[in-house]
């Protein structure tokens, strides 16, 4: 093995996040495949009694695997019943991809076993249920057995994809790992998962075996094998649950004291969101006797938004421009508004608090807006410094944009309109942390960046100024639910404390020490939070 170990990458909490996000994986796959038995059984069962009902059930459920898993988990987060994003939208797109192995499996296996037999059943004086938990539920166990181990992997594989509507899991680390463009990231998600689906298909091979194996004479046998595999998943499916009740909660700090309570701190997924939303974490942590659960990597801003409107979290890390237009549907103040930022900030807090319930507390001391940014060699070329100077370059350029700038009001739609912005294709769409590499390597020719991103001047870009205003100030500010801060009024004093004290150039070098030196994202907040806190 070369170069040091472990790795900057690595920290000490990992290890047990790496733990408790497996467990999270293992309750999601548990639980959809014990629910997706529920419904498959009775229902192939039934089926397999209708053959006219066999095809269109099984068409819908084929159907159900054509969809895309994560427009799935887009699609599911609508329904007002499964109470938006979580685990139980989660559950449910598992329980739905995993119907149709099963259902597959327990339908061939029972068309296959031979009439003679069943004949000869009946002919012994069995009835129906008799001759289906005796002779035709064990000859079609290992077709079954096959469907189960086949939805499982399914499930392993797919429910990586949960955490981007955030029901944890190992996707949490895949997913911080192309925000943050670490491979580290990724295999600390990816291994374990593939772990976890080998294992799985290895114990349900065991299990196959085992229950193929006659232990009973006569016609008994059959049953107790069927009655065997029930009792068996049903003692997985409670020893997984029990195992989590004990695991630690991920990412928990002891904080100072003894703990009285949980705070739940979320964030978006690009690499500055994780680093404010670790500062809010430790910063609880190390001032209160609370502890705190992360739940980052949250996707975009709807997202995260509706999880702390609806408690599923306490608290992010917010900006005002972006809350301004994006969630509060507002123009962009004219440029000759006195203060633009402050009155954004005054307007968004007050707002925020009459229609959402929530609470914004002062900026944390710096701005990250959008960058609109080009190569500099390309920029000193043509002799560019604005948008207005680079527009009629556009028709000859490739244009990059992360999937909420393409969608959002103050995104790619209105500063095209402005700028009067022509491209010769339209832009790709790509994850925001690699945009910038698509923009050094030459893939496209301008992306929509962060100003306070450490990429911009280590890969040698150049930001292109925004002579007509179209952005509005996006000054970074923590949000919090109100009824969370009247129940912990603690937190106040905790979080007010952070306001003004991080400087742009600050948080872009913090970008930089994540996204250039591969640090931890922990890693690089203790070690802000210890410089500081000055010398003893």
């Amino acid at each position: 093995m070369s170069g040091p170990w472990p790795p900057a990458w690595w920290d000490g909490a990992l290890a047990a996040e790496i733990l408790q996000r497996s467990g999270e994986h293992l309750l999601l796959v548990g639980t959809a495949i014990g629910l997706a038995l529920a419904i498959s059984l009775p229902l192939g069962l039934w089926i397999s009694r209708r053959p006219r009902w066999a095809g269109p059930v099984l068409a819908v459920a084929s159907t159900v695997q054509t969809v895309p898993s994560l427009a799935i988990f887009g699609l599911l987060l609508t329904v007002p019943l499964l109470g938006g994003i979580g685990t139980t939208p989660a559950i449910v797109a598992l329980t739905l991809y995993a119907l149709l192995p099963l259902l597959r499996g327990l339908v061939t296996g029972l068309a296959q076993v031979p009439p003679g037999l069943k004949q000869a059943g009946q002919a012994l004086g069995l009835s129906d249920r008799q001759v289906l938990l005796r002779v035709e539920l064990p000859l079609a166990l290992p077709t079954l057995m096959a469907g189960l181990r086949v939805a499982t992997v399914i499930g392993v594989g797919v429910a990586t994809i949960a955490a981007a509507i955030g029901a944890g899991g190992l996707g949490v680390f895949i997913f911080r790992g192309i925000a943050t463009v670490n491979n580290g990231l990724i295999l600390a998600g990816a291994l374990p998962a593939a772990a976890i689906a080998l294992v799985a298909d290895g114990g349900l091979g065991v299990l196959e075996k085992r229950l193929a194996q006659p232990r009973a004479k006569g016609a008994t046998g059959g049953r107790r094998r069927v009655l065997r595999l029930a009792w068996l998943l049903a003692g997985l499916a409670v020893g997984t649950v029990l195992a989590l009740r004990l695991l630690p909660p991920a990412g928990t700090g002891t904080g100072t004291g003894t703990g009285t309570g949980t705070v739940r701190i979320g964030s978006k997924s690009f690499t500055e969101q994780l680093i404010l939303g670790e500062l809010l974490a430790q910063q609880i942590e190390a001032t209160t006797p609370l502890k705190v659960k992360r739940d980052f990597g949250l996707g975009g801003t709807g997202l995260i938004h509706a999880a702390v409107r609806s408690g599923r979290i306490d608290g992010y890390v917010e900006y005002t421009g972006t809350a301004w237009t994006t969630l509060l549907d507002q123009f962009t103040p004219p440029p000759d508004t006195p203060d633009p930022a402050q009155r954004v900030f005054e307007e968004t807090r007050r707002l925020y608090g009459e229609r959402f319930g929530l609470s914004v507390f002062p900026s944390l001391g710096f701005e990250n807006s959008f960058a609109i940014l080009v190569r500099r060699d390309e920029a000193r070329r043509l002799g560019i410094a604005t948008i207005s100077e680079a527009a009629p370059h556009t028709p000859g350029w490739r244009a990059g944009f992360g999937y909420e700038f393409l969608n959002r009001p103050d995104g790619f739609s209105g500063l095209a309109r402005r700028y009067g912005l022509r491209f010769a294709q339209p832009p790709e769409a790509m994850d925001l942390g690699l945009t910038y590499r698509a923009l050094a390597e030459g893939t496209v020719d301008l992306i929509a960046g962060d100003t306070t991103n450490g990429l911009i001047p280590a890969l040698d870009l150049q930001q292109l100024r925004d002579d007509r205003h179209y952005f509005p100030p996006y000054d970074a500010v923590p949000v919090f639910n109100a009824a969370t801060l009247r129940r912990r009024p603690e937190l106040v004093p905790v979080i007010e404390a952070l306001a003004g004290r991080i400087p742009a150039t600050t948080m872009q070098r913090l970008n930089a020490q994540v996204d250039l030196d591969g640090l931890g994202v922990a890693e690089v907040v203790r070690r802000w939070r210890l410089q500081q806190a000055g010398p003893d």
